[in-house]
């Protein structure tokens, strides 16, 4: 074995252990919305929204949720792959607007077991927050309600050259998360494309993440 294959396979592990040292230290509020408690209540399906970028703020709450993840097939996407499986959570390969065949079979297999899939709605490569066809592609086939995810957290490093700003909290940050009520199940014969669909689902997510921000500053 050279040194890059022992690298790529140490580096899932190395990820694991420096993120869950982060997660100790973090003081997380989750902050959930009727329509969540009831549908948590009833064991109903559902699909969990976010936008690209606040993966790192959220991973951990994938096995509280019952919640799969959908992760690329890159090199980057193994050492994710790997890291949601080590923190308990399962994953479907993908893209979930791209040729995703394989992510979409892969998350109505994991529905028939009740696990919900969580989309980042703007992906895979933007433009950032705009919600894309696939999360409501893949509400049609669950027949799951969505439900906007957000978080904001207090102090961040900030990845600035990737087109999604994707950021990690720092130690000892306050992180709080919301979940907004849902948006109603989408019927078979709605095309996903429909603009409407990506507009209204977007103006939830403001609305979440601008609860979020006041709680966050304690307004």
């Amino acid at each position: 074995m050279n040194f890059k294959s022992l690298l790529r396979k140490v580096a899932p592990y190395v990820a694991f252990l420096f993120y869950r040292t982060l997660l100790a230290t973090w003081k997380v509020e989750i902050h959930e919305s009727d329509d969540l408690k009831r549908c948590l209540k009833n064991g109903s399906q559902m699909v969990y929204a976010h936008w690209h970028g606040d993966e790192l703020g959220l991973v951990f709450l994938l096995p509280r949720y019952r919640a799969s993840a959908i992760v690329s097939t890159s090199a980057d996407g193994e050492i994710m792959d790997k890291v949601v499986h080590l923190l308990g959570a399962t994953t479907s390969r993908g893209s979930s607007t791209r040729g995703g065949v394989s992510a979409i079979r892969g998350i109505l297999r994991l529905a028939k077991d009740g696990i919900r899939p969580s989309v980042a709605i703007d992906g895979p490569k933007g433009p950032r927050h705009k919600a894309k066809p696939g999360v409501f592609e893949i509400a049609k086939l669950t027949g799951g309600e969505i439900f906007p995810l957000t978080v904001t957290c207090s102090k961040a490093w900030t990845f600035h050259k990737s087109w999604n700003k994707a950021y990690l909290p720092k130690p000892f940050a306050r992180l709080v998360v919301v979940w907004g009520p849902a948006l109603p199940t989408i019927p078979r014969d709605v095309d996903a494309h429909d603009p409407s669909l990506a507009s209204r689902l977007e103006i939830a997510m403001a609305a979440a993440e601008q609860q979020a921000r006041r709680i966050l500053a304690g307004t």
